[in-house]
Order: C-alpha cells, then sequence, then structure tokens
C-alpha cells in the first residue's frame, strides 16, 4: 500500500478537524475544503468570529514536505491572489480571488483551448486569533484556458441557418460560447482528451445533438426493429438522414428575432375583405377604403384596444377607462363609408350628438386646472352604434353620440362607453331578433309571459356582485348555446322561519323563468303565439301554501328550495346559404331541495347565515336523425373500427370519404378524378408503356 500525498492527507486531517470543531462549537469552515474552476470562490467562518484574522498562503508540495502555516500574517506568495472577509451575523464571508484575470491565462497559450490546467496551485486559508490558528480551509486551483464563462465571446451576429434545408441548432447542449460545455459531446470547443472525460455521459436526444433522428419510415430504420409489419418494405421511403421530415417542423417562419412586449396585445392590420359576397357572422366589417370599421372593444386580458374590428351580428357594452392628460379623440364616424357590395354601394352613419348633464358619472379624481381661460375641447363619453341588418348585408347605421365640454388641460379619469347592437332591418321599434329564422349563439333566449299585459320577457340569471349577497345581484339574460352556472346568497338567522324561507328561496328562484313560453326559433313573433311558441315544462315546481315538514329545533329547515336547473333542448333544423339553422324543441326547469342548519361557531352567535341558491343551464343538442345502428358484422369484428386501432381501413382514401370536411364533397371528387387523369396519362407517356407499344407494332 502506497503513501498518500501531502494534499491528500491535509485535506483529510482538514475535514476531521472541521467536524469535530463543529460538534464543540469552536471556529470552522463550511466547507473546509474547495475544488476552484473559476476566477473566485467563498466559504463560511462560522463560530466565535471576533478579532479573527484571516491568512492566505500558496503550499507548495512538489519536494512531498508541507510547509507550516503562519497566521496572522500575509505571505509573499500571494500576490496573485486576494482575500476579502465580509462580515455576518456570527459569520464571516471569506472569498478568494485571482488577481490576474482569465485573459492572463490566453495570452500565456498559444492554444485557447488548452488540455491542461493553465493554473494548478493549492491554496490554504487559515484564521487566527492572536497568532495562533484555530481553522483552515483548503483550495485546490484547476482552472483552464476555457472553462469560465467569463471567456470574451466573438461579437459577430450569430449566422442563423434556414431551418427548411439545415437543423437550426445542430448542438443544443453548446450553450457557452469559446468555452467547452460539460457532457455535450457534440460541441466542437471540446478538444478530443475532455470530450474523454465525460463520453459515458453525454446528453443524449435533440439536447445532446441528435437533431435529425431516423423517422419511422425509413427504409434503414426498419432493420433495427423487429416489429415492422409485413408490407413495410413494399412503402418504406429511400432517403438520406440529411433529408430527414423534422427539418422545419418546430418552427417556419423569419430566422431573425424580434423584440415585443409581453403586454403587447397583437391586431392583424393586413385588412382582410370578406365584405364581396356578403358578411357572415363573425366577419369584420370593412369600409370603402380597404379597412377595418373600428371601435374600441375589451380584450380577454383586461385591456381597451382602441383599434378593434366590429364583426358582423356581434353585439357588446364596453367601458374603457382612459387617463385625460394622454387621451386623444378618435377619428370622426362622420366620414366613414361602410362598403356594401351586394347593396351595390357604400352606406354612411347617420350621427346625432346629445350633451352630457352629469360630468362626475364619466370624469373621476378631476384637478381644476391652473389655467382656465385655454380653450375647452370636447370628448366623446358614450358612442351607441346601431347596425340594421338584412340577411347578409348591411342597410343602414344609426349613431348616437354623448359628449362633454371640458378644458383643454383637464386632469382626471374618464369612463368611456361603446355599445353596439344589430338589429334586423324591419324591426322599426328596435326590438332586437335573436336569430333570422334560427337561433345565433350568444343570442339571447326569446320568452314571453302571457299573464301579464306587456308579455314580452326573457330568461334571466343572476350576476353577483359585492358580497354575492341575492339583496345586491342584478340579471343577465340566458345566451343561447351557452351553459352558465350562477347563484346568490340568501342572508338566515338562527329563528328564521323555515315556511318563510322557502316562500323567500322560491321568490328567488321564480323571478329568473318570469316566463310562459320560450321562441322556437330566434324570429318568432310576439304577437302570434302560433308562431314556434312551446310552453315551458315546470317539473318538481314547489307549492308555498303546502305544509311545510315540520321541524323542532331552531336553526334547522328541511326542504329549501335552493336550485333550479334549466334544460333546453336545440336541434339543427336546415340550412340557410349554407349557415346551419338551430331551433329550440322544449325547455325544462326543475326544482330541488336541500335541507339548511345554522352553522355555529364556537358559540351560537345572533349573525346571519349565508344559504347558497343556483341557478345552471344547459344546452342540450339532439340530432336530427337517430344515428344508424351497428351491424352485427360491426360490433363482432372491431378491427375495422377507427376509434380501437391504429390502422383505420375505412379512411384509406379518406379525402374521398364522408369523414373529410375540410372541402365541400363535390370539390374533393373533382380533384380526385383530376388526379386520376393525370396518373393515367403519366402511365401511358412513360417509357415502359411505349417499348410495350412498339413491341406489339
Amino acid at each position: 500500500m502506497g503513501f498518500q500525498s501531502p494534499a491528500a492527507l491535509l485535506l483529510r486531517l482538514l475535514l476531521l478537524q472541521g467536524v469535530l470543531r463543529l460538534v464543540w462549537g469552536d471556529l470552522a469552515f463550511i466547507p473546509p475544503f474547495i475544488r476552484m474552476s473559476g476566477p473566485a470562490v467563498s466559504a463560511s467562518l462560522v463560530g466565535d468570529t471576533e478579532d479573527v484574522t484571516v491568512s492566505l498562503t500558496v503550499l507548495q508540495d512538489e519536494a512531498g514536505i508541507l510547509p507550516v502555516p503562519t497566521c496572522g500574517v500575509l505571505s509573499n506568495e500571494t500576490e496573485d491572489w486576494s482575500v476579502t472577509v465580509t462580515p455576518g451575523a456570527k459569520v464571516l464571508e471569506v472569498t478568494v480571488r485571482w488577481k490576474r484575470g482569465l485573459d492572463w491565462c490566453s495570452s500565456n497559450e498559444t492554444d485557447s483551448f488548452a488540455e491542461s490546467p493553465c493554473i494548478l496551485q493549492t491554496l490554504l486559508v487559515s484564521a487566527s486569533r492572536n497568532s495562533p490558528c484555530l481553522a483552515h480551509l483548503l483550495i485546490q486551483v484547476e482552472i483552464y484556458a476555457n472553462s469560465s464563462l467569463t471567456h470574451n465571446a466573438s461579437e459577430n451576429v450569430t449566422v442563423i441557418p434556414n431551418q427548411v434545408y439545415q437543423p437550426l441548432g445542430p448542438c443544443p447542449c453548446n450553450l457557452t460560447a469559446g468555452a467547452c460545455d460539460v457532457r455535450c459531446c457534440c460541441d466542437q470547443e471540446c478538444s478530443s482528451n475532455l470530450t474523454e472525460l465525460f463520453r459515458l455521459s453525454c446528453f443524449t436526444g435533440v439536447f445532446g445533438g441528435d437533431v435529425s433522428p431516423p423517422f419511422d419510415q425509413l427504409c434503414s430504420a426498419g432493420t433495427t426493429t423487429h416489429s415492422v409489419p409485413d408490407w413495410f418494405p413494399f412503402l418504406c421511403v429511400q432517403s438520406p438522414l440529411a433529408n430527414t421530415p423534422f427539418l422545419g417542423y418546430f418552427y417556419h417562419g423569419a430566422v431573425s428575432p424580434k423584440q415585443e412586449s409581453s403586454f403587447e396585445v397583437y391586431v392583424d392590420t393586413d385588412a382582410k375583405d370578406f365584405a364581396d359576397f356578403g358578411y357572415k357572422q363573425g366577419d369584420p366589417i370593412m369600409t370603402v377604403k380597404k379597412a377595418y370599421f373600428t371601435i374600441p372593444q375589451m380584450s380577454l386580458t383586461g385591456q381597451c384596444m382602441q383599434n378593434a374590428p366590429v364583426a358582423f351580428l356581434h353585439n357588446f357594452d364596453v367601458k374603457c377607462v382612459t387617463d385625460l392628460e394622454v387621451y386623444q379623440e378618435r377619428d370622426g364616424i362622420i366620414n366613414a363609408k361602410i362598403k356594401n357590395v351586394a347593396l351595390g354601394g357604400t352606406v354612411t352613419p347617420k350621427v346625432i350628438y346629445e350633451e352630457a348633464t352629469d360630468l362626475d358619472k364619466f370624469i373621476t379624481n378631476r384637478e381644476t386646472p391652473l389655467n382656465n381661460r385655454s380653450a375647452p375641447r370636447i370628448v366623446n363619453v358614450e358612442e351607441h352604434y346601431i347596425f340594421k341588418w338584412n340577411n347578409n348585408t348591411i342597410s343602414d347605421i344609426n349613431v348616437r353620440i354623448i359628449r362633454a365640454e371640458i378644458n383643454a388641460h383637464q386632469k382626471g379619469i374618464m369612463t368611456q362607453r361603446f355599445v353596439v347592437k344589430f338589429l334586423s332591418y324591419n324591426s322599426g321599434n328596435e326590438e332586437e331578433l335573436s336569430g333570422n329564422p334560427g337561433y345565433q349563439l350568444g343570442k339571447p333566449v326569446r320568452a314571453l309571459n302571457t299573464n301579464r299585459m306587456n308579455n314580452v320577457t326573457t330568461l334571466y340569471l343572476w350576476q353577483s356582485a359585492g358580497r354575492g349577497l341575492c339583496t345586491s345581484a342584478t340579471f343577465k339574460p340566458i345566451l343561447f348555446g351557452e351553459d352558465v352556472l350562477s347563484g346568490c346568497l340568501l342572508e338566515v338567522g338562527i329563528n328564521e322561519n323555515c315556511t318563510q324561507l322557502r316562500e323567500n328561496a322560491v321568490e328567488r328562484l321564480d323571478s329568473l323563468i318570469q316566463a310562459t313560453h320560450v321562441a322556437m326559433r330566434g324570429n318568432s313573433d310576439y304577437t302570434d303565439l302560433s308562431d314556434g311558441w312551446l310552453e315551458i315544462i315546470r317539473v318538481d315546481a314547489p307549492d308555498p301554501g303546502a305544509d311545510p315538514p315540520a321541524s323542532s329545533l331552531n336553526g334547522i329547515c328541511l326542504d329549501v328550495p335552493a336550485r333550479l336547473s334549466i334544460r333546453i333542448l336545440i336541434s339543427d333544423a336546415g340550412a340557410v346559404e349554407g349557415i346551419t339553422q338551430q331551433e329550440i324543441l322544449g325547455v325544462e326547469t326543475r326544482f330541488s331541495s336541500v335541507n339548511w342548519q345554522y352553522q355555529c361557531g364556537l358559540t351560537c352567535e345572533h349573525k346571519a347565515d349565508l344559504l347558497p341558491i343556483s341557478a345552471s343551464v344547459q344546452f342540450i343538442k339532439i340530432p336530427a336523425q337517430l344515428p344508424r345502428p351497428l351491424t352485427r358484422f360491426q360490433i363482432n369484428y372491431t378491427e375495422y373500427d377507427c376509434n380501437r386501432n391504429e390502422v383505420c381501413w375505412p379512411q384509406l382514401l379518406y379525402p374521398w370519404t364522408q369523414y373529410y370536411q375540410g372541402e365541400p364533397h363535390s370539390q374533393c371528387v373533382a380533384k380526385g378524378l383530376l388526379l386520376l387523369l393525370f396518373l393515367t396519362l403519366a402511365m401511358f407517356l412513360s417509357n415502359p408503356w411505349t417499348r410495350i407499344c412498339k413491341a406489339y407494332s
């Protein structure tokens, strides 16, 4: 057994000494040994650090003899190193730095990526109080010329290749410019000897440089896999690995990066004209200047977009908050002309102006300007747009603008309101239709109440605010095709009368469905009950006059109506100009009850408890035709079921089957026949066919 080197022996002694000193509560370095590969390292000196002096010594163990550490006096051999001590709470942070900088390594090395270390030394940091050594820190320095992140990299602009023809990053693990990255075997800056140190631990996959793996359809890939099907040699692809389908798969676009703010909302400025053949629901409204007709709207992030296009048949009512110091009035809509090709011309908005009476309603945090003699300015506080539509065209636009006159230097926060409504061309009293003839998604469900004179109504849900109490909740209409769950809270005391509680809950729930009939279509006539009006089916409707279950305890009420379920059956009823029309087949309301019990804390105080009541809306789509039942063959032989197998034989000719919905079936058939014609011509004009014809002739 050979003898250990002096540095290794000293390391074992320092580790043992450090552990014992921590146990005894004496002064100690944590950690007691550091392997240094950069320009600076740090360690913590814990214990009684008062009046402690730190010194540094470079150990010379070439002769096999370690010098005796001298504490309290800095050796003249530390001209290349510096020691800084940062005091803390019963801890001293000791930092050792290389003075000359790593450029000194590059200037001394002919090869900037030398295989031998540039700096190879052993340092000993000692802590003493009044000369006796109390703790030691051993630092093994081994720095290569290219092992630091501070290596000066080239400032030339990186040439990004075209990722359509070659991988964008052939070596993704090469993260450091001008340096060898550990475990990155594809890094060209690593020498062969350095790569041998971590060759068995190289990064794998795409990160490790395998950016062009052989794809499954490659013929050479089938030779290494035993699970390929029998037909694989006939349909595999003969292609070099450089021609891989992974090129450009993850990103296709500009090769130069673009800096954008994370809070910026993207708006497509390249206007696409949809008005040449009439508008469809959701199409942006165009002007004669090939631009979008824009009105401020609220985005999904809560920001107010000033140049948001108005979508055809999409109503909205938004409020935008603006600082008056940065507010700029939008371009006037008086000269705006809406494109309407189907009517053979344009539509000019008809604008009327009104003056705002109460500025405090629109402007808050107002500050009186010092110069009141400046010229006033006009701001629009409300804009109401009414679009009259006929089929897929716009026939008329009426605009009502409420404006206010303020000082030119007025400061404050202004709240603007923008309202857009689309009404049918034959609705003179601004009566809004929900579709023509079928319902449109997002439109209110039309309803009638035959038990009162003003019978026009709709179905509602709660829109809670503040604490969510039912007393402060407002109503919002039920929109066609949107499943919603809403609710509010009833305040109930411990001595609440159960009969009164049931009546109050039933009254709150009944206020949502103050209707007897709903419209089957979106344009059903309110004055004609036979024009597609369906009676609402009420199931398990509670009777407030019935005798409730008896309860002998305060704070407990049984069978309290607390949930209202509204189920609406809908179905497709044909199409108008290629647009599917949906109608309502029936509406059912159902109440469900709960047992309420007052919830006490540590003591039952006379405080109001909260009883949640809720209402839910569910739209259930009924198919227009019952699905075709499965045959006995389809039930028994599941290998032809596309939902259970990876291979789907019924969709072998997918573009010409009923499953393909990308294009009309007639266009798919025409393109298929055209392709078949080209293949037939190519076969007749091919070289083997001409030789066969010559042989017979």
